[in-house]
């Protein structure tokens, strides 16, 4: 397989220069926001916003919103991509929720909460939300490999599709007639 190298260029721009994309569908809670304000002011930035430049040498976000929100004012770093429009909405469709299937290696993340501290009381909130998450998650995965396995008996089963209401009425009630077990579903 061939990837293609989509970065043109990393620049620095203001934040308050770049246009957020209309179709940006995250949102960002005040827990959110605040614990940001929290790595922004106790790191800095540490990574680049997404974008793509459109025709009137505008740049347009793709990913990075809430970092460009909070500091207007800074000069940020961005990785300009070449990508389409349509591309673009690809990336925003996937970008995060890609990241949020990785899974999660409870001893070291167990050490890593341990070993790092931060000033800010939201980062130390979040933290203290994402060890409780992993735990919780560890505990169902536990639960899970202790069930026993269900056994599913074989079933065959036949849907009939039609044209209306009293047709299903009539079908049904020779099908019962005849002795076999019938549920009725109707779907809009």
């Amino acid at each position: 397989m061939q990837i293609r190298d989509r970065i043109q260029e990393l620049r620095r721009v203001p934040a308050r220069d770049l246009r957020p994309h209309p179709l940006n569908w995250r949102t960002h809670p005040a827990a959110q926001q605040d614990a940001l304000r929290g790595v922004l002011a106790e790191i800095g930035y540490a990574d680049a916003l997404l974008v793509r430049e459109l025709e009137d040498g505008s740049l347009q976000l793709i990913d990075g919103h809430l970092r460009a929100e909070t500091t207007p004012e800074a000069v940020v770093p961005v990785l300009v991509l070449d990508v389409s429009a349509e591309e673009a909405k690809q990336i925003l469709l996937t970008h995060d929720p890609l990241a949020a299937l990785a899974g999660v290696d409870g001893d070291r993340l167990t050490e890593l909460l341990t070993n790092t501290e931060f000033e800010s009381e939201q980062l130390t909130e979040l933290l203290d939300g994402l060890a409780r998450d992993a735990v919780a998650v560890d505990g169902l995965l536990d639960d899970a490999a202790d069930r026993p396995e269900v056994a599913i008996p074989e079933s065959y089963q036949v849907v009939v599709q039609c044209d209306d209401e009293d047709q299903q009425r009539e079908i049904y009630e020779r099908m019962t007639e005849e002795g076999y077990k019938c549920r009725v579903l109707t779907l809009s």
